[in-house]
């Protein structure tokens, strides 16, 4: 849980107390899930979002030809899940499988709503959180109408380069929304990325 608490303070800028924590991880569940399992399936109800504490995650949908659309990379100090289908109780449309063995900690909506009603920090967390994924959702958007293939990778590669050598060539494609193919052309023509490690695996 110690990753945990260093996520909530460096995210708030703040120090939360012990008591505060103390009401945060008695409604967090712990799991596991090994590489290639599913935490959710288009059909399912999204019963938690889950915060990574160790490992990597795709949510992605699939079309009527059996093509995967992924939406989401998801690593350590990252939360997943489907929004909708988990604050509405409705079925989804995503699945999310683990690309590596993965720790996560799992809440459910009632559970996160209580919380934030009686813990500050976690209404700020929440808050910070709405909006970061505000910001990247509305660059993502204007990077996909406005810039080329080669921009999309080049900007990808800057904000995360330990993704390279965590998901396949094929998931990073799809989650450009470029054919393999472009992508494999594009890598040849840049400079190689340097390996680093990836957090919570150094």
């Amino acid at each position: 849980m110690q990753a945990f608490r260093d996520y909530i303070d460096q995210q708030t800028r703040s120090t939360i107390s012990d008591a505060d924590f103390a009401l945060i991880t008695a409604e967090l569940l712990p799991y596991r899930l090994h590489k290639k399992q599913y935490l959710l399936q288009a059909g399912e109800v999204c019963q938690y979002k889950a915060f990574v504490v160790q490992g990597a995650l795709r949510l992605y949908t699939v079309d009527a030809r059996g093509n995967k659309q992924i939406h989401v990379l998801g690593v350590e100090n990252m939360w997943i899940g489907d929004r909708e289908s988990w604050s509405q109780l409705t079925p989804s449309r995503y699945y999310i499988d683990a690309v590596e063995d993965t720790q996560l900690l799992l809440i459910n909506c009632p559970q996160a709503q209580e919380l934030v009603r009686r813990v500050p920090l976690v209404a700020d967390l929440v808050r910070i959180q709405d909006e970061r994924n505000a910001i990247a959702a509305q660059k993502r958007l204007h990077d996909a109408i406005a810039c080329s293939a080669e921009e999309r990778y080049a900007s990808f590669v800057t904000q995360h380069p330990t993704y390279i050598q965590r998901f396949s060539q094929l998931m990073i494609a799809s989650y450009l929304g470029i054919s393999p193919e472009t992508l494999s052309r594009i890598r040849t023509k840049l400079p190689p990325v340097p390996i680093l490690a990836a957090a919570g695996n150094s």
